[in-house]
């Protein structure tokens, strides 16, 4: 599976997966002090949706597409605003034409004293996402091999922050560097948020990936399966989960409220699974 971002900016995995950062971010900015974001897989921060990658698929109107246009009940909206509000900087006319990446996301929702750190291997992708953030002193675009950064840039020196790590599925191995990316990153920062992003293709390698997590050691890991379709007969993207590591207290409850509310707008075809659930702790 290829997850080349271009291909796939602003679909329904895009949406939860984004919303559900956002919300992190959120209760990070309930403390005065600064924290820090690393995204280690970061993309080219902006995507054109008229673009000829984008137009392949289409998979942003089945996404952010139809969030735009949705009625939602208030406190689903509130949970959302913060989200939908940096989608809407980027489209300040009101119509849909560009979705912003999670470097985009995170930097619209931070305050002036905390920072992001934004690392992209692809030298073309790491060199456009430095023109996104020309200028812009708090953030560093560095061009690195994630994988690398979660031994490198661990932990940060505002001791506080959230670690971003939405590897491309370009190869095969990649729910195992997945396991042991966190065994090192937790190793050397065990007090920071951890997001760890997957894609529901292939349901015996996505339930050997949660085993291993759950055999990590990890005191308190939080899963999310949000799935748009019951499973394909040929391989596809049905679904997309994500895994936090020391979720803020208030984030379960969110979650049960947001992400019922968003799989009724996303979901394209029933039965499909929507699950909250530990797989450690709690």
């Amino acid at each position: 599976m290829n997850y080349r971002h271009a291909f796939h900016a602003g679909n329904f995995a895009d949406v939860v997966k984004h919303a559900v950062l956002s919300r992190l971010v959120e209760y990070l900015k309930q403390k005065d002090k600064a924290f820090r974001v690393i995204d280690t897989h970061a993309g080219i921060g902006r995507y054109d949706l008229a673009s000829v990658e984008a137009g392949k698929t289409g998979e942003w109107q089945g996404g952010i597409g139809r969030l735009f246009e949705a009625t939602l009940e208030p406190r689903t909206a509130a949970l959302l605003a913060p989200y939908l509000e940096a989608v809407r900087a980027e489209n300040p006319d009101g119509r849909l034409r560009r979705y912003p990446g999670s470097p985009l996301i995170v930097r619209h929702l931070l305050r002036k004293q905390d920072r992001l750190t934004a690392i992209e291997l692809h030298p073309q992708d790491a060199a456009r996402l430095r023109t996104v953030f020309e200028g812009d002193f708090q953030v560093r675009v560095i061009e690195l091999d994630g994988w690398l950064a979660l031994g490198a840039h661990l932990p940060p020196k505002e001791k506080r922050g959230l670690v971003l790590i939405d590897p491309p599925f370009e190869e095969e191995g990649e729910f195992s560097r997945l396991v042991e990316g966190l065994r090192k990153a937790h190793r050397r920062w065990p007090g920071g948020i951890y997001a760890l992003w997957y894609p529901i293709k292939d349901r015996k390698a996505v339930a050997a990936f949660r085993t291993a997590l759950k055999q990590a050691g990890i005191p308190k890991l939080l899963d999310i399966g949000f799935e748009v379709r019951p499973a394909s007969n040929e391989p596809s993207l049905d679904g997309s989960g994500l895994v936090i590591v020391n979720p803020p207290f208030t984030l379960k409850g969110e979650l049960q409220l947001l992400l019922p509310a968003l799989h009724r707008v996303l979901a394209v075809e029933q039965p499909s699974r929507l699950t909250i659930e530990w797989l450690a702790g709690e």
